[in-house]
């Protein structure tokens, strides 16, 4: 028997469907609300009681700390699996075999130049442009360079754009690092795997050869499939409903990556970042932070600490904390930003007041320590979140077209004047 809600508005009642998800989450069906009630609609600031669509990719419950996709629950994915297998399962819905791996890193290999125009593009922009802004332009110039559009009916068509995207992607932002640190662009080398090479294109000294670190390879591979995908968040939304008005796959990236420069969603683990740089120009002292993050009064914010979607703890953050770990052993670095992020993570385990809250650290929190550990600059922090999660924005765009979603258009509450008089300029 399907389930029905009733919803009663000034005396009349109404009934809705309540559809089902395969992990028994349930949702009213409202698509009919405004059509019968004659014009009512719902407000939902944030859309955090909204479903905008049905998925099958990411199932995430943040009371029980469960993230999986595809089905597979992310610690056999980062535990078991490369990110290119999960790029793979997440665009196309099964884990590939052997040979579709090698068939798939073959053709996006074959994919990864980037024609020699971009590079004047890239040459526009100054020394100090932030890399988010010059990652956001240059997907979006792409489209110039490839301006058929997909048909998104064809097999063919799509995988063809997806392993184009997937294969410059990292090249870009590569480029959009090396561009700031003053380097000459590298291309990178095709005998290496996805992430040692993308590796290889951001660090290689012009007059040095490039060694490859397992240990590095291992906690950038497991960081991005940690990123790779989280469900309805607000660039793959935003990817989901640029690409609804029917725009391509680079336009509607484009339109993704901008959303993720944001401080509220990708930029938190820079936000992580500066506040330790706070502390530490305060003198270091990690007791006296952790007093002010208790007291409700003081206006100061623990960045890293807790999760908006995870009540109860960030199963990606038990995952890289073992990563964060091997790399700071690995590469003995001796740095009292380190130091002080060590210092708080110690002291919020064992405090009761963040237990009791359940305020552990969280992905943001041990990437932001990874990357600061291998070099990697703060301001380049956004962009190492943008190539994790690109294989989740190619597989929310693709399931939406393929799906034939209609276009995003939410409603609103009008709450501005009422019909006025126009008076001439004269009389204002």
């Amino acid at each position: 028997m399907s389930k029905i809600a009733t919803l009663e508005i000034e005396g009349k009642s109404y009934e809705f469907p309540i559809i089902e998800g395969t992990e028994n989450e349930l949702a009213i069906d409202i698509k009919t609300l405004r059509g019968v009630t004659g014009g009512v609609t719902t407000i939902d600031p944030g859309y955090k009681n909204t479903g905008s669509c049905e998925s099958a990719i990411t199932f995430l419950d943040g009371e029980k700390g469960i993230l999986r996709y595809r089905g597979y629950a992310i610690e056999d994915l980062a535990d078991k699996a490369d990110f290119l297998e999960v790029a793979y399962l997440l665009i196309f819905g099964e884990l590939p075999t052997k040979e579709q791996l090698e068939k798939f890193h073959d053709d996006i290999n074959a994919q990864s130049h980037v024609d020699e125009d971009v590079k004047k593009i890239l040459d526009g922009f100054p020394k100090s442009a932030h890399p988010m802004g010059v990652l956001s332009s240059l997907t979006s110039a792409l489209i110039a360079f490839n301006p058929s559009s997909v048909n998104v009916d064809s097999d063919e068509e799509m995988y063809n754009a997806i392993v184009r995207i997937m294969g410059k992607f990292p090249v870009l932002t590569a480029w959009a690092y090396r561009k700031r640190a003053g380097l000459p662009l590298d291309y990178g080398d095709d005998s290496l795997g996805y992430v040692d090479n993308f590796l290889k294109m951001m660090f290689k000294k012009p007059n040095g050869e490039y060694t490859s670190n397992k240990i590095l390879v291992n906690a950038l591979d497991k960081l991005l499939i940690l990123h790779a995908d989280h469900e309805q968040n607000c660039s793959t939304s935003t990817v989901r409903i640029v690409g609804s008005s029917h725009a391509g796959l680079f336009a509607s990236l484009s339109a993704g990556i901008n959303a993720l420069w944001g401080p509220l969603h990708g930029g938190a683990n820079q936000a992580v970042l500066e506040m330790l740089e706070a502390i530490k120009e305060d003198g270091g002292d990690t007791k006296k932070y952790m007093a002010k993050a208790k007291d409700k009064s003081d206006p100061f914010r623990l960045m890293g600490f807790g999760h908006r979607v995870y009540k109860n703890f960030d199963p990606r953050a038990k995952i890289i904390k073992v990563a964060a770990d091997d790399v700071l052993n690995d590469l003995g670095v001796e740095d009292p930003i380190l130091d002080i992020a060590k210092g708080l993570e110690r002291e919020a385990l064992e405090d009761s007041y963040f237990v009791d809250r359940k305020l552990y650290p969280n992905v943001d929190f041990y990437s932001g320590i990874i990357y600061r550990a291998m070099g990697i600059p703060v301001e380049m922090f956004t962009a190492m979140f943008a190539l994790g999660r690109l294989p989740g924005w190619i597989a929310q765009w693709k399931e939406m077209r393929q799906r034939k979603e209609p276009i995003g258009r939410p409603r609103q509450v009008y709450i501005g004047e009422n019909l006025r008089d126009f008076k001439d300029i004269t009389k204002r």
